[in-house]
C-alpha cells in the first residue's frame, strides 16, 4: 500500500546557518532560531555539563517528586531578563497558554481572540470556560465594538500573538490595553517577540513601551533562546494560581534537566552578548530595504520574518528552482491556518553572512515582485 507523506522532506541543518537537501548545502533560512543558539558552542557545552551533572529527566512532576533546583533557578534568571514579578517554567511554549487558561478558569466573563492566533490561544480559550469572541486581525476597533456589544459590566481577557509567526506582523498591544476596561487583561503569546523585540529583548511588552499589571506574558525557549521549553512572565499571585491549579503544570514531566541548563546559558548569552541583536537588526534593515527597493511588500517594523505570497501557485517549481540555483533553500510552507497554497516564509538571523543575504536578495532579484501578492 502507498503511503503518503503528510511531512516535508526532512532536513539536516548543518554550520549554523546552512540545511543539507540531498546532496546539497543550501543557505537556510528556514525555522525560527533567530541568534542560532540552538549550535551555539557555549549553549552545546552547557547542555553536554548538564548531562553529565544531572542525568537526563526528573521523571515526575514538579508537584511531587520532580522539582528541582534548576528549574527555580531558570525561573529566576527568566523573570530578571524580562523585568516581570514572577515566572512559571512549563515543558513548551505551547503548554504555556494552557497553563495560563486552566489557572483563570471562570474568573472572566469573555475571551476576545485574534482570528489569526495561534493555535495553542485557541486551545487556551477552551480552558476559560467562557463565552469566546473572534475579532479581526490586529484590529483594535473591533475590539472596541465586540467590547461594545457585549456590554459595560464584561470583564474580559484578550488573546493574541505578539509577533505573528505568519508574517512577523506585531499586535497593536497598546492600542489594545486601551481598549479593554481596567480590569480587563492580555493574554500575549510572545513566542516569537522574546529575545527578538524591543530594545533589550524583552519581546512585545518591551516594543510597544506598555507595563507588566494587565499583560500575562508568555514565551517559548525553542525560538530566540534556541533551547527547548516554555515560561509564563507574570505576577505572583497568578504563579500561585498556575502551580496550585493547572492540571497541565500538575501533570507534566518537566523539561528535561540538561535542557534547563542550556537554556541557563542562553539567557546568559543574551543578556551579555549585545552584539548578537546588533547583527540581527543589521541584517533584517539590509534585506527590508533591498525588497522595498525591488518593489516587494515589506513591513517596516523589525520583525526577522518575510513572507511571500505567490500570485500564480503554479510557478511555485520555477521559482524553489531560482532559489535552489543562487544556493538559498526554497522555505516554502503550509501551515494550518494559513493560505491554502502555502507561502514562502524566510527568516532573517543574527548569524547569515553577508554572502548568504546577497544570495537571497540575488534570488529575488531574479524572480521579480510580480510574482507575488
Amino acid at each position: 500500500m502507498k503511503i503518503t507523506r503528510a511531512l516535508p522532506r526532512p532536513l539536516q541543518q548543518v554550520n549554523r546557518t546552512y540545511a543539507r537537501f540531498g546532496t546539497t548545502n543550501l543557505s537556510y533560512f528556514g525555522g525560527c532560531d533567530y541568534f542560532r543558539l540552538s549550535s551555539h558552542p557555549l549553549i552545546l557545552k552547557a547542555l553536554q555539563d548538564g548531562s553529565k551533572k544531572y542525568g537526563l529527566t526528573v521523571a515526575a512532576s514538579r508537584s511531587t517528586t520532580g522539582n528541582h533546583q534548576l528549574y527555580e533557578l531558570l525561573e529566576a534568571r527568566l523573570a530578571k531578563f524580562f523585568g516581570a514579578p514572577a515566572a512559571v517554567l512549563c515543558s513548551n511554549g505551547y503548554l504555556s497558554n494552557l497553563a495560563v487558561a486552566q489557572a483563570l478558569a471562570g474568573m472572566h466573563s469573555h475571551a476576545l481572540i485574534d482570528e489569526r492566533a495561534h493555535s495553542s490561544l485557541v486551545d487556551a480559550a477552551l480552558f476559560l470556560d467562557c463565552p469566546i469572541m473572534r475579532f479581526k486581525h490586529r484590529d483594535a476597533g473591533d475590539v472596541a465594538r465586540v467590547l461594545q456589544r457585549i456590554g459595560p459590566g464584561a470583564k474580559p481577557i484578550l488573546l493574541t500573538d505578539g509577533m505573528f509567526s505568519h508574517d512577523g506582523s506585531i499586535a497593536p498591544l497598546k492600542a489594545f490595553l486601551k481598549s479593554l476596561p481596567r480590569d480587563g487583561v492580555v493574554l500575549l503569546d510572545d513566542a516569537h517577540g522574546a529575545g527578538v523585540l524591543g530594545k533589550s529583548g524583552k519581546g512585545s511588552v518591551e516594543e510597544a513601551g506598555v507595563g507588566r499589571s494587565r499583560v500575562i506574558q508568555t514565551i517559548a525557549l525553542s525560538k530566540a533562546f534556541g533551547v527547548y521549553g516554555g515560561a509564563i512572565l507574570c505576577g505572583d499571585d497568578l504563579r500561585q494560581k498556575v502551580q496550585a491549579k493547572s492540571r497541565v503544570f500538575h501533570g507534566n514531566t518537566p523539561v528535561p534537566l540538561p535542557i534547563a541548563s542550556a537554556a541557563l546559558a542562553a539567557v546568559a548569552l543574551l543578556s551579555s552578548r549585545k552584539a548578537l541583536r546588533i547583527r540581527l537588526f543589521r541584517n533584517i534593515e539590509r534585506v527590508r530595504i533591498a525588497f522595498r527597493k525591488m518593489g516587494y511588500h515589506s513591513t517596516e517594523n523589525s520583525s526577522p520574518i518575510i513572507q511571500l505570497l505567490l500570485r500564480h501557485p503554479g510557478q511555485l517549481p520555477s521559482l524553489k528552482q531560482i532559489l535552489m540555483a543562487n544556493g538559498v533553500f526554497p522555505s516554502f510552507i503550509k501551515y494550518p491556518g494559513g493560505p491554502a497554497d502555502g507561502y514562502f516564509r524566510f527568516a532573517i538571523s543574527s548569524e547569515h553572512s553577508p554572502a548568504q543575504i546577497n544570495a537571497l536578495l540575488k534570488a529575488f532579484r531574479e524572480i521579480g515582485a510580480s510574482c507575488f501578492l
